[in-house]
């Protein structure tokens, strides 16, 4: 007999747990949204093991700055960037722009990029915040409708699991994906504060863009040789080239810093208090654990997220060093050196993988227990490997759903681009030369939206899976038919810590 068909029953006692001091009340169960079906308990009994939620500083970190190394570099290098793009922005401004507008027979200069260029990336950043919520917008309903009844439709898993390349092979994973997804969702829908962040951070990150649009832009004119800006500043081609990668490098790291932040507020707010606490309203949930999450995310903790996002950030730009090495030996007619670029550039893709993977439940400790970096890491490693949560992770298609769906974003971006610059031909691409920069910064301005956004869900998804870790027992009272799931597939996970 299979978890679904077990007679419903109780996880915990009632008299049990109305005596626990730090749960006052009525047991702070799962909403009937999710919990429609009950799992038979382990036979092994842990469930009277209800430990406080503010153990071991949990939501109550120490008044200190972690990093605060890394947090200067990160100020640093904010501040580089406000100076170069103020500087490069007032001469484009007093420039003109060096012409150009919106459609075609408008595009200003032959010399380098200019105002037409600007229009054509804020474009891309409207159509990258439309992308981005209809895709968050589909993450909250289609996509779980989908999930739910793909294992009897294979068509709605190639329309909701795009990343899925062979159905038969992943349809074991779909309930597990299914249920996360709901309890996700229901936690949502009672704490607005998810949907309040996520369109922030979205808002943010795309103001970002719109400023690093500039900021490129005006840098491409006021060093681009044969400006009229050279009269009276020195230009040169590895000045522009040294810049635009300063620039970018900076982009990078503060976009992942903004996302990492959301995940990190929303991590140690919502979705942590509804795991530890209860749902609001049933349990003892500080108020305002929102609020309270941002501010730790964005003062003690900043430098610890800042070190995380600085290695991702390190590795996506040698990532993109490689593919600009790739193009080049490509277009010289030297293929043995493009084949070696496109091998190191996946080598180093699988790497940044990786490592995004592993920060994920990094930033939840630091967002739970206010860590520094390097031992929020330690900890994650223990945690993922003593307890056996890597196995559900790698067998969720959350974040796989999540990552290709950033991916495809930015993809129709870098399309969108792409067309506009066939349809309008500017002067200043008629040979080809700024084709790819530009579908580049189309690209990541689509990605980092994107993945801004879809931090609501990751975040919920991958807090449920460390306090998995750490409280298995918890989870059977918040969400008895996950809990069961997970009890009947991975029986080792949830045996008492």
């Amino acid at each position: 007999m299979s978890w679904q068909q077990q007679p419903q029953q109780p996880y915990y006692n009632n008299n049990q747990y109305q005596s626990n001091p730090y749960q006052p009340g009525a047991p702070p169960g799962p909403s009937p949204e999710y919990a429609t079906q009950y799992a038979p308990p382990p036979p092994q009994p842990f469930y009277n093991d209800t430990k406080s939620p503010y153990e071991n500083d949990r939501f109550k970190p120490k008044k200190r700055i972690n990093d605060p190394i890394i947090l200067v570099l990160f100020i640093l290098q904010f501040a580089g960037f406000v100076v170069v793009s103020a500087i490069s922005i007032s001469s484009w401004v007093k420039d003109g722009g060096l012409g150009g507008g919106l459609g075609k027979g408008n595009t200003g200069t032959s010399v380098s990029l200019n105002q037409h260029t600007v229009y054509l990336l804020l474009l891309v950043t409207a159509a990258a915040l439309l992308l981005s919520s209809v895709y968050l917008i589909l993450e909250f309903t289609s996509l779980r409708f989908f999930v739910l009844y793909s294992t009897s439709h294979p068509v709605f898993t190639v329309i909701a699991l795009f990343s899925v390349l062979s159905y038969f092979g992943f349809r074991s994973r779909i309930p597990l994906a299914s249920l996360l997804l709901q309890v996700v969702i229901d936690v949502s829908k009672h704490h607005k504060s998810v949907y309040v962040v996520a369109f922030l951070a979205l808002i943010v990150q795309a103001l970002l863009a719109v400023w690093f649009t500039f900021a490129a832009i005006a840098t491409y004119e006021k060093w681009t040789p044969g400006n009229p800006s050279c009269a009276t500043t020195s230009c040169s081609s590895g000045k522009v080239a040294g810049l635009i990668f300063f620039l970018t490098f900076s982009f990078l790291w503060t976009s992942q810093v903004i996302g990492n932040v959301a995940l990190a507020t929303l991590a140690g707010g919502p979705y942590g208090c509804w795991y530890y606490f209860g749902p609001r309203g049933e349990g003892d949930m500080p108020k305002h654990p929102t609020l309270s999450s941002f501010g730790r995310a964005s003062t003690l903790s900043l430098g610890s997220i800042a070190f995380g996002s600085l290695i991702v950030a390190l590795l996506e730009l040698l990532k993109m060093i490689l593919h600009a090495a790739q193009n080049n030996a490509n277009a010289d007619g030297h293929p043995v050196e493009a084949c070696l670029a496109c091998c190191a550039a996946c080598f180093v893709g699988i790497i940044e993988s990786l490592v995004e993977y592993f920060n994920r439940y990094a930033y939840i400790e630091i967002a739970l227990y206010g860590k520094p970096y390097i031992k929020a890491a330690k900890d994650t490693w223990r945690l993922l490997a003593d307890r056996g949560v890597s196995a559900i992770v790698n067998d969720s298609l959350v974040g796989m759903t999540l990552t290709w769906g950033a991916y495809a974003v930015g993809l129709l971006s870098s399309l969108f681009a792409y067309l506009y610059l066939r349809i309008t031909a500017p002067s200043y691409n008629a040979d080809g030369n700024y084709t790819a920069p530009v579908l580049l910064f189309a690209f990541l301005i689509g990605l980092q939206c994107s993945l801004t956004l879809s931090s609501a869900i990751e975040a919920g998804v991958s807090t449920i899976f460390v306090g998995l870790g750490e409280d298995p027992q918890i989870l059977a009272i918040r969400a008895p038919a996950l809990f069961g799931l997970i009890a009947q597939t991975y029986p080792d996970v949830v045996r008492g810590v």
